[in-house]
Formats: structure tokens, sequence, C-alpha cells
């Protein structure tokens, strides 16, 4: 007996180790990856474009630059209209009021902003990749048009193993989705958002990450006659090089907490376009500070299109 104990203490000794390392696997995926999120919001058009963790982070970029998701780079590419901007756009676009307004002129559209504040660099380089057949787009200015890559998109761009890493993200969801739908408490609850292949809208699952850290929408008067200068200068490029008449490009901003609304129509006035802005929007407000809440993304999306909606339709019907 004290023979076979004195065998088998090995064996005890080996399977403890490896359920210890396995166990501390999953926790290191289920605190620090893409099981940190959960998975209510995947459907046959959604994808997982963002896990709030430091080991998932953003997918969207790569899905678009490493060619991830053929069937979103189909509709953004075919799309009647293009969406371009960062994170607020995609929060103030991504409502029921841009979807009725294109439903009623059958038209398609796509918002293709992203988020860590994305500009006119990444939008520059995955354009001229997807060769949209865009007849209008509606550019979210804010500080879309500035010269330095920001921090996602130069790993995208430059970092030789960011293809792989990003593939594996692609595949990470499946098992996320198979697991986390079913058995909902093996995964977390960090902030996620989902995105359409269809028409690139948002979606973001009720989180309580950002509460108290709402406030009301405010406006900025200062502008710096430099900043306004540097970012016209790109704006004249990012314009030239969009295959449409200019009158077919839509200058807009999205509102936030100190608005940089004085600084957007001084950038817009020296390309020689007017800033397409609701008046007399009172009350709206952000859920975290910078992205404006659902209803009032509603509010907001809906009067942009009573503003906007005309030269938006001569553009589609030209």
């Amino acid at each position: 007996m004290r023979y076979m104990l004195s065998r088998a203490r090995p064996i005890v000794y080996i399977l403890i180790i490896s359920c210890v390392s396995i166990a501390a696997v999953l926790y290191k995926f289920r605190t620090d990856n893409i099981f940190a999120c959960q998975a209510s919001g995947y459907t046959a058009d959604r994808y997982l474009s963002y896990c709030d963790v430091k080991n998932y982070g953003d997918y969207e970029h790569g899905a678009f630059w490493f060619d991830l998701e053929p069937a979103a780079q189909t509709s953004a590419a075919n799309a009647d209209a293009l969406f371009l901007g960062d994170s607020r756009t995609q929060f103030a676009f991504s409502t029921a009021a841009t979807e009725r307004w294109f439903s009623s002129e059958l038209a398609k559209y796509y918002l293709l902003g992203f988020i860590a504040s994305e500009n006119s660099v990444f939008a520059r380089a995955l354009l001229h990749k997807l060769k949209p057949r865009a007849r209008v787009y509606v550019v979210a200015i804010g500080d879309f048009f500035e010269p330095t890559e920001r921090v996602v998109a130069k790993t995208v761009l430059h970092d030789k193993g960011a293809a792989d890493r990003y593939e594996g993200k692609r595949l990470l969801q499946f098992v996320h989705k198979t697991i986390c739908v079913r058995i909902t408490i093996m995964c977390g609850n960090d902030m996620e958002v989902f995105r359409s292949r269809e028409a690139g809208t948002w979606y973001l699952p009720a989180t309580t990450k950002f509460k108290g850290r709402e406030r009301g929408v405010s406006y900025d008067e200062q502008a710096d006659d430099q900043e306004i200068g540097s970012a016209a200068a790109i704006g004249r490029i990012v314009l030239s090089e969009l295959p449409v008449k200019t009158d077919c490009v839509i200058l807009t901003l999205i509102p936030t907490v100190d608005t940089k609304l004085r600084a957007a129509r001084a950038i817009a006035s020296r390309l020689g376009k007017s800033l397409i802005v609701p008046e007399h929007l009172d009350g709206l407000r952000t859920f975290d500070g910078t992205h404006l809440d659902q209803g009032s993304a509603e509010r907001w999306s809906e009067a942009f299109f009573k503003t906007a909606g005309p030269e938006i339709k001569s553009c589609l019907r030209d």
C-alpha cells in the first residue's frame, strides 16, 4: 500500500500542477482577454469590434485592414453614402433615425468611423484600399484632419506581427460566442462594442462602466488659428482624394463636452464649405463625457438629416 501511494504521488502532483496551470490560463482569459466581455451582441450581422481589456481591445481596425471581415468590406465599398470620423461619429449615427432616412431613399449607407480617436490618416489609407463607390461622403471633422497616426492605426499599418494577432482575435470570437452565449457566468462584464457588417453601425450592450460620468453637451468658442490652418491644409488633401464632386462632401461636427464649434466652422470655411450642424437642440447629453447617449444621438441624427437631407438626396440621385 505504501509503495502504491509513493508511486501515485508524482502523478497527483502533476495533475495538481496541470489543473492550476489550466485554471491560471482560464483566469487570464477571463480577466485580460475576450472572455472578460459578454457575447450578447453577436448576431448574423454583427461581430465583436472592441472588448475593453488589455489583451483584446480593438478588432475593427485589423478586421478592415487585413481583410478579416469580407462582408463588411463589401458593404463599405458598395455603400451609396460613407460616413467618416471617430467613435463620436459612430455613436451619433448608429441610430434608428439614420436607418429610416436611408431606407426611405432606398439607399445604402456605411459608418466607417473607428475607435481610439481615429483620424484621416487611417481613413485615407483604408479608402485607397477599399476603392468605394459612394456618391456622397459625410465627414465629421472635429479632430479628424490631423497629421499624426493614432496608436492603433500605427500598429495595424506598420507592425509586422499585427496580422497574425488580429487573425487570432477573429478566431477567438467563434469560441467566445459558443461559450459565452450558453454559459454567461463564464464571461465577465467589461465594455464591449459590436459592429454591423451591413451598415457599420455600433451596438453597445448595457453597461455600468460609465455610471456617474454622464455630462451635458457644451461648447468651447476658443479657436487656435494655427491649428485651424493645419487642419484645413490636411482637409484640402483629404477632400481632393474623395472621388465625388465637392458639393457631395458634407462636413459636420458631432456635439460633445466642450464642442469646438467655432474652430470647426473656421476649418469648413477655409475649405470653401459650410458646416452642417442641427441648431436649437437643447438637452443633449453624453453617456461618458464624450459620446452622445442613445436618446441624444436619435434626436441629433434625426435633426441632421432634416438639415442635410436635401444635399444628400441630390447627390444620391445624380
